[in-house]
């Protein structure tokens, strides 16, 4: 079922793609080119909407449709992929590794100067 609306998917990207490029611009001819709005109308060119244009709007709600519809099928998916590879094997590799190479944390002694003799201790004095 994913694989087919991800087909369709694709297939409606590609279509609405050229749909609008097909089409041309507001104002498309020679006076839209300097900055005129035409002299058709008061409010521009434009007219009543054409095939091109009704085909662009079915074809972008059916883009959003579709996404949506996609994500709600691969969200329902109980299972969890990872881009490394299976998750039962990725901690377990990582225990594993972390144990043989890590030596156990040993705190370094430090040489202790031996304590001053009685003697010494009433010549400084």
């Amino acid at each position: 079922m994913e694989g087919f609306v991800l087909f369709f998917l694709i297939v409606v990207c590609l279509l609405l793609n050229v749909v609008v490029l097909l089409q041309s611009g507001k104002s498309a001819d020679l006076a839209g080119a300097f900055g005129g709005a035409g002299s058709q109308s008061t409010f521009g060119p434009r007219g009543s909407a054409t095939f091109l244009s009704k085909l662009t709007t079915v074809l972008a709600v059916l883009f959003m449709v579709l996404t949506l519809l996609l994500m709600i099928i691969s969200s329902r998916k109980s299972t969890t992929r990872s881009v490394l590879g299976p998750e039962e094997t990725a901690p377990a590799a990582a225990q594993t590794t972390t144990e043989q190479t890590t030596p156990p944390a040993v705190p370094a002694e430090e040489p202790q100067a031996p304590p001053p003799a009685q003697g010494q201790e009433e010549e400084n004095n």
